[in-house]
């Protein structure tokens, strides 16, 4: 296989809360994604991310701070043939700073597959999946149908962040990741035949 063959996925880490897990828990997924080589990895942290919260109008220019936010991000999404996306769950949904980067693109996130791993209390950030899937239906994205959730992420991510219920939890990220795999080359082989015109 060539390097070109690889799939590119690009993985967004959506909290910015101080103090949050999100990153040991994008760290975990990484280590296990990476032992696939088919799969060429790119990591975007929204804490690293200083994405205006203020949109231009339709037809506008975004501010000079948002055009230097973005000046790294978009060609990064632009490229991806997938994106996992790890968030938690906060009062029944997903992070502001995450709604906030893909209200900022549009077209980066048609005719992609998108895969999730959540994290958060009993229902494991199941909640802020369910609503993203609708977000991303609207944005001409595929959502894939098996998601990796972490219940309780407090109690069952060890200090190295790796999960205590560690065989369980890769076999669900590799479950997603054969579902994800499988799209991405498909939708990536039909954006090549006949551009996505939505």
């Amino acid at each position: 296989m060539s390097v070109s063959d690889a799939l590119r996925v690009t993985v967004i880490v959506g909290s910015v809360r101080e103090g949050r897990l999100g990153r040991a828990v994008a760290d975990w997924f990484l280590a296990t994604a990476a032992t696939d080589p088919a799969l060429e990895l790119d990591v975007i942290d929204l804490a690293e991310v200083d994405l205006p919260l203020v949109l231009p109008g339709w037809g506008g220019t975004p501010s000079p701070e948002a055009v230097a936010a973005l000046k790294d991000v978009s060609p990064r999404l632009a490229a991806a043939d997938a994106f996992v996306i790890v968030t938690p769950e906060y009062n029944h949904s997903f992070p502001a700073a995450l709604k906030n980067l893909i209200d900022w693109h549009h077209r980066e996130w048609q005719a992609k597959p998108v895969g999730f791993v959540s994290y958060g209390g009993l229902g494991g950030g199941l909640r802020a999946v369910e609503q993203l899937r609708l977000v991303f239906a609207e944005l001409h994205a595929v959502t894939v149908r098996d998601s990796v959730s972490l219940h309780g992420p407090w109690s069952g991510l060890g200090e190295d962040g790796v999960p205590r219920d560690a065989d369980v939890s890769a076999g669900a990220a590799k479950g997603m990741l054969g579902q994800l795999t499988w799209w991405g080359r498909a939708l990536r082989t039909a954006r090549a035949e006949r551009p996505y015109a939505g």
